[in-house]
């Protein structure tokens, strides 16, 4: 795709919004129930196939046990883009989203009525740039005139944008096509593109027959850094805080997991996948997974009152994005800091 996009509309965003969230409750894992309708004693949770505390709150049920009078659904999607559509929709009260699509939302007059509450990680070898063996390019440099698959508005495309400024490259120097990761591995395997920026586990799958580039973990080293964050609708925090905060104890338990029960994680991730437990591991060595304590730092999310260093990441994406001419404006830090739940965020520590 030759053209770099401004950026879906508001308007284009709400006419996607009925069938992306149907897609979404289609592909919803089996454990799943209907939404309730009474009391605000429903979550409607959006989560990625992709290895992060999610997927152990989700597979040892620590929500429910927690929340035993609520009615919980869990929602699979596969883009942050989707994500935002269902918010818009008014079809979630929690959700995974990249920090590249995040601040997408909290840009342009309509922000979208979520508040960023957790990280859930950093992004690390986990998502990461491969060119087919095939091409011969061992470089992000040498990617000028080729066929380059991402999918739009997500941290990838960020990432990929960020990496080939960084090799003298424009938008315009190679052809960028929006595609999902399943689609991706289709035209990879087709052999209709020539590189790929994606997540795992499609990304596996072309490093058996790619070279990788670049990697999210070196494209943020280098002053780029993407996260997976959690996001809470205004809805949610207007009408049941104390679901808010369950939520985050349950995410901050699954960090502590992540940490302490590694042989428990593997097999918990190995469910939710479908994967084995070898390719588990493999997984969740690539992510960068904080601490409770770290979340709650000045170094990443903050705490009550005080945003941290999370606030300058999702401000510069905005900028960036902007220079780009991936959205029209970038938000000003004001913006984004009003996009920032930090309310009982001390809470997970005590």
């Amino acid at each position: 795709m030759p053209r770099v996009p401004q950026g879906p509309s508001r308007r284009l965003l709400l006419t996607g919004a009925l069938a992306a969230v149907s897609a979404a409750v289609t592909g919803c894992s089996p454990d799943g129930a209907a939404s309730g309708s009474g009391g605000g004693k429903r979550l409607r949770i959006g989560y990625f196939a992709f290895p992060s505390g999610d997927l152990l709150v989700k597979n040892k049920k620590l929500l429910e046990k927690a929340l035993p009078d609520h009615e919980i659904t869990w929602i699979k999607f596969d883009s942050g883009a989707s994500v935002n559509q269902a918010f818009i929709g008014k079809s979630l009260d929690i959700a995974a989203l990249g920090s590249s699509p995040f601040a997408r939302g909290v840009s342009g007059g309509s922000p979208i009525p979520y508040k960023v509450a957790w990280i859930l990680d950093v992004a690390g070898e986990n998502e990461s740039l491969v060119a087919r063996k095939e091409t011969g390019v061992t470089e992000v440099a040498g990617l000028k005139g080729r066929k380059i698959a991402t999918p739009f508005a997500s941290t990838s495309h960020y990432s990929l944008l960020a990496a080939l400024k960084a090799a003298g490259l424009s938008p315009s120097d190679v052809q960028l096509i929006d595609l999902q990761p399943q689609p991706i591995l289709a035209a990879w395997q087709r052999g209709d593109i020539d590189a790929a920026y994606v997540w795992l586990p499609t990304l596996d799958e072309l490093r058996k027959t790619g070279t990788q580039l670049t990697s999210s973990k070196e494209i943020g080293a280098a002053g780029k850094p993407t996260l997976d964050l959690a996001v809470v609708s205004d809805d949610l925090i207007a009408r049941d805080p104390g679901a808010i905060k369950a939520w985050r104890k349950a995410e901050a338990e699954a960090l502590r997991l992540l940490a302490s029960d590694r042989q428990g994680s593997v097999k918990a991730v190995a469910a939710e996948l479908g994967i084995s437990t070898a390719d588990a591991e493999a997984q969740l060595t690539q992510g960068v997974f904080l601490t409770p304590e770290q979340v709650v730092s000045a170094d990443w999310l903050g705490t009550d009152g005080k945003p941290g260093k999370l606030l300058d990441y999702v401000t510069d994406t905005g900028r960036f994005l902007a220079e780009q001419k991936q959205i029209g404006a970038a938000p000003s830090e004001a913006v984004v800091r009003e996009a920032f739940h930090l309310e009982g965020l001390s809470d997970v520590l005590k």
